[in-house]
């Protein structure tokens, strides 16, 4: 179960978001977007709370006025997490968030308009130590890119992209990062294939417009389940027409799925069938739901019969297997006590939780030696 992923990542120039890296041997961050109106400060604070508790590494924030500009300023005064503002064309927003000490600006250079304007937003990004984003979307293609290649395109996607990418290099500026998106999977695939031999910055993976919880959650899979799986992509965002919470919980079970990130449990379910002695759907909703907060990564199995239970229970920190005359509980791999179905949903929780402190002791007592010995 704990083995390492064998994914080999592709190797990318490091860059700070705030306090996370981004790039370079970091682990892939997990990103969100706010959906609330900017400038109603208390509900995107809110919604950002939301989205801290849920583990996102990093949320961003548009800001297309001055007036939102001046309501980030108290955003960014509350926020803990480190905020991306997304800003379009007006270059002015962008040295005003700056000054408000935003950690990162989603902004296209090519966009902005004259020269002195991108010399202006990348003198003070560099004096500030402040990244960039450059975002290029399928639907949203230049004109003349439109004419040339017809259509929305993977080589149109990369060539708008470099045009971006070439304005922050004539201006010597090398810490950003770059996202191609599109809503067609093969052709956001394809995309990002063709940036990541074209440049060494970071790569933000997206499927921009994905659909909504189920069906966007299966595209953003597959999608950036390839890209991951070939050593592409640095930070991801989920984009669902759903609550961005979500959006987080999706990006780090398919982390987790390749073994990418460990934030929380990893639950192994069976689907059920007649042979189970308790109702495991139930069981599993009721636990993902009560046991959210947990973020230490552990392995908890659930299994509702005996044939399959027991192997699957010996290889997680907590097993439950479907038995009769009562249910077995494995802790770490081995035989623990038995349990009857009469609440034994409030008492495996608290199992779980009791080998996550445990765990959490072991991890931290493992580090204190790692120090200790550095230092002697």
């Amino acid at each position: 179960m704990n083995q390492p992923s064998p994914i080999r990542r592709r190797k990318s120039r490091q860059i700070f978001v705030g306090d996370v890296a981004v790039g370079g041997d970091a682990p892939i961050s997990v990103q969100s977007m706010t959906n609330t109106e900017t400038c109603d400060v208390a509900a995107t604070l809110a919604q950002i709370r939301g989205l801290e508790e849920a583990g996102a590494d990093i949320v961003r924030v548009s800001v297309p006025s001055m007036d939102a500009a001046e309501a980030f300023r108290a955003i960014r005064a509350d926020a803990r997490v480190p905020l991306v503002a997304d800003i379009h064309f007006d270059h002015q927003i962008a040295l005003k968030v700056m000054e408000y000490g935003v950690d990162c600006l989603r902004i296209n250079p090519g966009n902005i308009g004259r020269d002195d304007k991108v010399r202006e937003v990348v003198a003070m990004a560099r004096d500030l130590g402040i990244p960039i984003r450059i975002g290029v979307n399928a639907g949203s293609i230049g004109k003349d890119l439109q004419r040339k290649y017809g259509e929305p395109t993977a080589d149109a996607l990369v060539e708008s992209a470099m045009r971006h990418v070439d304005i922050l290099d004539k201006h010597d500026y090398p810490d950003f990062k770059v996202s191609v998106k599109a809503s067609e999977v093969f052709m956001a695939v394809d995309a990002y294939r063709l940036l990541a031999k074209a440049i060494d910055q970071p790569l933000h993976l997206g499927i921009t417009e994905a659909g909504g919880l189920r069906g966007g959650t299966v595209k953003s899979s597959i999608g950036l389940g390839m890209l991951l799986y070939e050593g592409i992509g640095d930070t991801i965002r989920i984009s669902l027409a759903a609550d961005p919470v979500q959006e987080v919980k999706v990006g780090f079970d398919i982390l987790k799925s390749l073994k990418l990130r460990s934030n929380g449990i990893n639950f192994v379910a069976c689907p059920s069938c007649s042979r189970q002695n308790f109702d495991v759907i139930s069981t599993m909703n009721e636990l993902e739901t009560r046991l959210e907060d947990v973020r230490t990564p552990m392995d908890v199995a659930v299994i509702g019969c005996i044939v399959n239970g027991p192997g699957e229970a010996r290889e997680a920190d907590v097993g439950l297997t479907g038995a009769t005359p009562s249910n077995l509980i494995y802790v770490d791999g081995e035989p623990d006590h038995k349990v009857d179905n009469q609440d034994f949903v409030d008492h495996l929780e608290q199992v779980i939780r009791q080998r996550a402190a445990r765990l959490d002791e072991e991890r931290a007592a493992a580090d204190a030696n790692l120090i200790a010995r550095s230092d002697a």
